[in-house]
């Protein structure tokens, strides 16, 4: 016999644990005064524009000759 752990959604059982049983094997469901608390559910957002807050326009003009200036200042105009 094995023991586990679940809730009740409204709709079905779900275990909390994976379940090791075989197709039409009975079960014992046993139903307790206790509950636990319910999980929010969260909308997905997209991270598209996430950090624009955060953005620098003065920097973004840059961008495009950071990686040349970066070689350049390491290495030197060779």
């Amino acid at each position: 016999m094995l023991a586990l752990q679940g809730y009740y959604d409204g709709n079905t059982v779900q275990p909390l644990e994976k379940i090791q049983a075989k197709k039409n094997q009975k079960l014992i469901i046993t139903i307790l005064d206790e509950f636990i608390q319910e999980v929010p559910e969260t909308t997905m957002h997209s991270a598209r524009g996430l950090l624009s807050e955060y953005a620098n326009l003065e920097l973004m003009k840059e961008e495009k000759s950071a990686w040349e200036k970066a070689v350049i200042e390491k290495y030197g105009n060779t």
